[in-house]
């Protein structure tokens, strides 16, 4: 039985990868800020698998290590999910609240890497390292100053982590628009109904997973393998 540790998975493209690993026996180790979508996903999952939910924020080193010591000896897949907008409105750089910016960059940032190395011993041979970006890491685009630099550096810690640990495979994974509460912070009163649910990125997530693409940065939804997506 396999098993993943997926940051960020009470709700959107965290919760929906989740449901599908559940629905395919894997064992879970999740985490939220917010206990009472938390609760609720982790039953939900509890029917299909065993399933360790602890509530708590990714940018806490105690947090880490509990999400570390729930997994057990061995990570098959762990999954950096969990992310934070900053200001919204978004600032642009000029102004933005370097108070803010930390936080942005201690979330995004600094704490995949830490769980990563936390991670890093219990991942065997062929394991699968996924840290969710976002195009904002390689597009200007005007007032994603902080949330896209922040992603930026965490493409490039991928890359290099690729490079460095080559008996596992690490990616740096674009799931595309979603609609999800994120994406509503970054547009404040616009309507967002046309973004396609977070589900739809879910099987480029599962091709990586289940493939043997080699490390590297990919776009969810551009990566063709067919797969049975019953449950998703």
């Amino acid at each position: 039985m396999s098993s993943a540790l997926i940051t960020g998975a009470s709700r959107g493209l965290g919760r929906a990868l989740a449901r599908e690993l559940a629905a395919r026996g894997w064992t879970l180790v999740i985490d939220a800020r917010g206990a009472t979508e938390l609760e609720r996903t982790a039953r939900e999952l509890g029917a299909l698998t065993e399933v360790a939910a602890i509530r708590g924020d990714i940018a806490d080193p105690g947090h880490r290590r509990e999400l570390i010591a729930a997994a057990g000896e061995t990570i098959d897949l762990l999954v950096n999910n969990a992310s934070v907008l900053g200001p919204s409105p978004q600032p642009q750089l000029a102004r933005y609240p370097l108070d803010e910016l930390d936080r942005v960059y201690r979330v995004n940032t600094i704490a995949p890497l830490a769980l990563i190395q936390l991670a890093l011993p219990r991942i065997p041979d062929g394991g699968t390292i996924i840290n969710v970006t976002s195009d904002a890491a390689v597009e200007p685009y005007e007032g994603w100053g902080g949330y896209g630099s922040s992603k930026a550096a965490l493409d490039q810690i991928s890359a290099i982590l690729g490079a460095e640990q080559p008996s596992i495979r690490v990616y740096a994974v674009d799931p595309g628009d979603m609609r999800t509460k994120l994406h509503q912070e970054a547009f404040p009163g616009e309507d967002i109904s046309d973004r396609p649910p977070p589900v739809q990125s879910v099987p480029g997530l599962l091709a990586l997973i289940e493939g043997s693409l080699p490390s590297g940065r990919y776009r969810a939804r551009e990566v063709t393998q067919t797969y049975d997506h019953t449950g998703v």
